[in-house]
């Protein structure tokens, strides 16, 4: 069973508390990996038994990020081709309105 959940705090805390022992993690570039590498090693670190599994994302969203996204979205620019519809729909009105 897969389920996505937001929280604040510590990862491995947040696992503890649902009871879950691994965590996906997406990867668009090298730089990417090299961040979250040192974050997996570290929550290693603080609990023995938590696992990072890391995806690569398709290419023609390599370039992507949320920085980048929201900078578009807030001068009015085309975001419906990198992210899903409701999303495009919210960051239009939290921006344009």
């Amino acid at each position: 069973e897969i389920e996505i959940i937001s929280f604040n705090g510590l990862t491995v805390n947040c696992a503890l508390e649902n009871n879950v022992d691994l965590i996906v993690r997406g990867l668009r570039a090298m730089s990417d990996f090299e961040y979250e590498l040192q974050i997996a090693h570290t929550n290693r670190s603080l609990d023995d038994d938590f696992e990072t599994v890391f995806l690569a994302t398709a290419t023609h969203y390599s370039f992507l990020s949320s920085s980048v996204v929201k900078e578009i979205a807030r001068f009015g620019g085309e975001i419906t081709h990198m992210v899903p519809q409701v999303v495009a729909k919210d960051l239009n009105r939290l921006f344009n309105s």
